[in-house]
């Protein structure tokens, strides 16, 4: 079944905000570009830089846990590393995470920001080449958008794809045909990858990606109408290049 690429995102800070792109490299083997490379520990989380491994996200400052994350907005720029954060009523950050420097002030500022709410102490956390998903494999996730319009339809309700964080977002596929895929075969333009995972949703879908209030019940609706927990699939590339907006997407069932 073909489809079309809609958009393509990263977060460079987990929990944090979605940043819009117009293409990526994608790398046989290989995460998303510049998503999740940051992580905020919302106290010790165990998590060591010079062995870097998976780490549960509850140990950091992330929607599931603490909805008010949405209301900072970041920006972050690639090329210098500094981190720009807003939010109402609040001074402008901006610093190099690149540096402890950097990390230790973002730090600051979202400890002043998010105040009891945090459990802390907070601290940014990075290792090279390492990335925050929240599967161990979590490579490269697809949202189908006519899974998340029949989820719409039988809660009665507009739902914001971005509740669901994913890299890339599909559309012209038949809705829930991802979870029908089984192993499957993805064709993004001239990318192909392997489905290897489902998505299984936790209550960070719970929470308005833009006011930060947990104002729908996600995850029991997804139970209710479904009997599952799924939305959306992680892929591992299998055969890198560009992928942009606009690309095809093709996924074929029980091709793997």
């Amino acid at each position: 079944m073909t489809g079309r690429i809609i958009s393509l995102w990263r977060h460079p800070v987990k929990g944090f905000t979605p940043e819009r792109l117009t293409s990526a490299a994608l790398t046989a083997g290989g995460f998303f570009p510049c998503d999740r490379i940051y992580a905020v520990e919302d106290g010790p989380s165990g998590f060591d830089p010079t062995r870097p491994a998976w780490v549960a996200k509850q140990k950091f400052t992330v929607l599931a846990k603490i909805p008010e994350v949405a209301r900072a907005r970041t920006a972050y720029d690639e090329a210098t590393g500094v981190l720009t954060a807003r939010a109402e009523g609040r001074t402008t950050f901006a610093a190099s995470l690149t540096d402890d420097a950097g990390r230790d002030a973002f730090a600051q500022w979202l400890t002043d920001f998010l105040g009891e709410e945090a459990k802390g102490p907070l601290k940014v956390v990075r290792a090279p080449g390492h990335r925050f998903t929240d599967h161990p494999r979590g490579y490269v996730s697809i949202v189908n958008l006519a899974s998340v319009r029949d989820l719409e339809a039988k809660s009665g309700r507009s739902l914001d794809p971005l509740r669901f964080r994913a890299n890339l977002y599909v559309d012209g596929w038949q809705a829930w045909i991802e979870n029908q895929a089984g192993p499957a075969r993805v064709r993004l333009g001239a990318v192909e990858a392997e489905v290897f995972s489902p998505i299984v949703r936790c209550a960070a879908t719970h929470v308005d990606p833009t006011t930060g209030e947990r104002d729908f019940d996600l995850v029991p609706a997804l139970h209710e109408h479904y009997g599952h927990l799924n939305c959306g699939v992680y892929v591992s590339v299998t055969e890198g290049g560009s992928i942009a907006e606009g690309d095809t997407a093709e996924i074929v069932p029980g091709a793997v």
